[in-house]
């Protein structure tokens, strides 16, 4: 059986930057120990697949899989899944609606090129007490804490998050799918931020799209504002454009193509 794969740079405009991702379009879907057989042959932090949805033009069923295990919202991914679609299978709408286990997300076509990500808002609350592997995963002590789906550590500026050299087997025993870094950032960009995921297989993410749902209403009710830039500041970093409208978030982004081809199984 011959498979298309793409692999696609999402919150960036240039290869070799922002969140590589792979994507798999297929028209039924394969048994979830295949679909997570070639994620972890891919070895990237996710592989997207996506089946048409039945009747429903523009509707498409989509599944996440990073090497290790499959998850239950990506970002990057359903971004380059999108691009995939408008750029190389003739989708001629300006809005696709994926279906998941998150529920409907909406992607749209912008006319300045980017593609817009419609979310859900998840606020992160205040968390008292530091968890077991935190402070020594980070060889840092934050100013604050969240919890959301992810634990967020807050810091003072964007010099401390880059200056962190994550002990990835401290961080594994945090009990969150994540853990998120953020501070402050400077010009023209509102936050940074980085995003560690051992306990999921993936270590450092580049630019992490779901990240924001909770990140962005925070520092929406932090800094006044409803309208942000965001940078994720890992090595490869990559840029955010986002809005906090009511209980959904819009994270806007470009994606290029790097690779296309076949894979093959059996």
């Amino acid at each position: 059986m011959l498979l298309p794969l793409y692999q696609i740079d999402a919150f960036t405009d240039r290869i070799f930057a922002g969140n590589p991702a792979a994507v798999c379009p297929l028209t039924e879907w394969l048994p979830a120990d295949t679909m997570q057989a070639i994620a972890a042959e891919n070895n990237l932090a996710e592989t997207a697949f996506f089946v048409p949805r039945a009747g429903a033009e523009g509707h498409f069923e989509i599944r996440w899989f990073t090497p290790a295990v499959e998850v239950e919202l990506c970002g990057h991914a359903t971004l380059a899944s999108a691009h995939v679609l408008l750029r190389h299978l003739n989708f001629k709408g300006q809005e696709i609606t994926f279906h998941s286990k998150s529920g409907p997300l909406h992607v749209s076509l912008q006319d300045n090129g980017r593609l817009t990500l419609d979310f859900p808002s998840r606020p992160p609350q205040p968390l008292a007490t530091a968890p077991d592997g935190l402070i020594d995963g980070l060889g840092a002590t934050p100013l604050k804490l969240l919890a959301g789906p992810d634990l967020v550590a807050l810091f003072n500026s964007e010099a401390e998050i880059r200056a962190i050299h994550p002990n990835q087997a401290h961080l594994a025993e945090v009990p969150y799918r994540a853990v998120i870094v953020t501070a402050p950032g400077s010009g023209d960009i509102d936050f940074v931020s980085r995003f560690f995921g051992p306990r999921v297989g993936v270590p450092e993410d580049p630019v992490t799209g779901s990240a924001h749902t909770t990140l962005i209403p925070y520092w929406a009710e932090k800094l006044g504002k409803t309208e942000l830039r965001a940078r994720q500041v890992s090595p490869r970093g990559g840029d955010l454009w986002c809005e906090l409208r009511g209980d959904r978030v819009l994270i806007s982004g470009y994606a290029v193509t790097y690779l296309k081809g076949e894979i093959e199984i059996g």
